[in-house]
């Protein structure tokens, strides 16, 4: 269980921001590591620092989390 509340104005970077637009057209990891000329590996880690950030648990949620504010 996450113990970090949610963070109400984190800082999200242009390359956070794409990162999560590519999450949410549905592309597999894979794809955006392609697309954004990293590695899986680092996709991964950059989500996971997205999440963390931002207080959630899974890519969806952070999705939907930059979504609400119109970020995406």
């Amino acid at each position: 269980m996450r113990t970090t509340p949610p963070v109400d104005d984190p800082m999200l970077g242009e390359a956070d921001l794409r990162l999560l637009r590519l999450l949410a057209t549905g592309l597999p990891l894979e794809t955006v590591a392609r697309r954004t000329a990293l590695s899986e590996r680092t996709v991964r880690r950059r989500v996971r620092a997205i999440c963390d950030r931002l207080g959630v648990t899974t890519p969806i949620e952070a999705v939907v989390w930059a979504a609400r504010r119109g970020m995406l």
